[in-house]
């Protein structure tokens, strides 16, 4: 064999890849109800509503660093944009800025507090989450007497968010969202920031080797500050999604997304111990939990053994990406 073949197995996202075309022939074969164009959009789009975020969190962990909160950090944007324009009366917009920098600052103080503190962030972010999820909760209820955000359809600026957020298309009878553009746009930034910018070398050297890379002049706390920011940044962004297709929001969502975004990653071929990693395998990886969310109901198995086979996913990926790596070493 070559050396460039070895190389080429030896990239993070070519265990996914692999992973995902079998994954897909699969369940073209044993699933008729999803070998048709309306089914592959489908797919694109559960896969982008995972996706999106995942891609921050990808970025998060090649820096180094975890976050469990990511999950009700989508909710928390939704809920603040719609309580606060039903309660005041407000355009929903103002909302939106508003969530946005909620959810900037939440991202900012997981940041902040790794770094100042020296607490690993998987503790940090678990404290973050377990607040989130009680103030989305208690608030909710404290508001609208429910643990439901009310319906914010006839609030002024909805039709334009519900555009700009939720909007869909139809290509040939078929409906496609745009959160599926979006998803791509945001994975070809992530790459081009991994692979074309110094910002990327740093993201690399501080999750492989922090020490190293604060000695030769790289900013570690800036960067990684910056990293949880961008996960709070994409998780604000799903929840207007979410927010602007349904109208209204459970306070108890997205607990336990914050695993699916992780999932998604190490699928994609990023190490758990940082350093290793790229935004491409990270989508290829939500892909595959897409494929695979909805070809189980397409196949018209129970959806109760979806858990199971995303367990076995993530130990066959762990496996397969530690040993291409060190077939590619060698």
């Amino acid at each position: 064999m070559t050396r460039s073949p070895v190389r080429l197995l030896a990239r993070p996202e070519v265990g996914a890849l692999v992973a995902a075309l079998a994954i897909f022939a699969f369940f073209l074969a044993v699933a008729p109800a999803f070998r048709s164009t309306g089914a592959l959009f489908t797919v694109l789009y559960q896969a982008s509503t995972i996706g999106i975020v995942a891609v921050g969190v990808g970025l998060l962990m090649i820096g180094g660093e975890f976050d469990l909160s990511a999950g009700v950090v989508v909710t928390t944007a939704g809920l603040v944009n719609s309580l606060f324009c039903w309660w005041f009366g407000v355009n929903l917009w103002v909302g939106a800025l508003l969530s946005l920098l909620v959810c900037l600052a939440i991202g900012f103080l997981n940041g902040w507090l790794v770094m100042r503190t020296g607490i690993p962030s998987f503790l940090i972010t678990l404290g973050t989450f377990f607040v989130l999820q009680g103030v989305n909760l208690g608030v909710t209820k404290l508001v609208t007497g429910s643990v439901a955000s009310a319906n914010i359809a006839d609030i002024d600026g909805f039709r334009s968010l519900q555009a700009v957020f939720a909007g869909n298309f139809g290509i040939g009878g078929v409906t496609v969202w745009t959160t599926v553009l979006f998803w791509v746009l945001f994975v070809a930034v992530a790459a081009w920031i991994l692979h074309r910018t110094r910002p990327g070398n740093w993201i690399y050297a501080v999750g492989g080797a922090p020490e190293s890379a604060r000695a030769v002049g790289v900013p570690v706390v800036r960067t990684k500050i910056m990293l949880f920011m961008s996960v709070s940044f994409l998780g604000w962004f799903v929840g207007m999604h979410t927010l602007y297709r349904f109208n209204t929001l459970q306070a108890g969502n997205g607990v336990g997304n914050e695993f699916i975004y992780i999932i998604a990653a190490v699928v994609g071929g990023t190490l758990l111990t940082g350093g290793f990693g790229n935004a491409i395998g990270v989508a290829f990886g939500a892909f595959i939990f897409g494929m695979t969310n909805l070809g189980i109901v397409y196949a018209g198995w129970d959806p109760n053994w979806f858990k199971a086979f995303l367990g076995v996913m993530l130990l066959l990926a762990v496996s397969v990406n530690l040993y291409a790596r060190k077939w590619g070493s060698r």
